[in-house]
């Protein structure tokens, strides 16, 4: 009972400065939410990275440097969740929520900010062209 007391009183004080900053200076759950993605999927850009190279630079260059880069983009990118799920209730200095704002904030550390967006949808894998709607 002792305890369980001690452990209320934590998950108070946690709970009201969670809402409390998100209330004004971003999305910490997001942070949290990103980081976790990164770390669980990060190994998607072994995939990723060769197929991109492949489109712009012929397919030689996406199955040599291509590889390269994915492992290069796997390691940073798990790296990147890491400290993103460790920090998530700190706003970090150069990581506003805007691309192109300076200062401290939530965003992310790493663009893309996800590891799969609907602009580098490889072989519409994730994201079907007929499930979405057109914007």
């Amino acid at each position: 009972m002792r305890y369980f007391n001690k452990f209320l009183l934590a998950g108070m004080i946690i709970g009201t400065l969670m809402f409390s900053v998100e209330s004004f200076a971003g999305n910490p759950f997001k942070k949290l939410g990103r980081g976790v993605s990164n770390i669980a999927f990060g190994g998607l850009e072994l995939i990723k990275q060769p197929v991109l190279i492949a489109r712009e630079e012929g397919e030689i260059a996406g199955i040599t440097y291509g590889v390269f880069q994915g492992i290069g983009y796997t390691v940073a990118r798990i790296a990147v969740g890491a400290t993103e799920v460790v920090t998530f209730l700190i706003p970090l200095p150069g990581c506003p929520d805007d691309e192109y704002d300076t200062g401290w904030g939530y965003g992310p550390i790493m663009r893309p900010e996800w590891i799969i967006s609907r602009d580098e949808n490889a072989y519409n894998f994730f994201y079907n062209d007929e499930a979405l709607p057109n914007f």
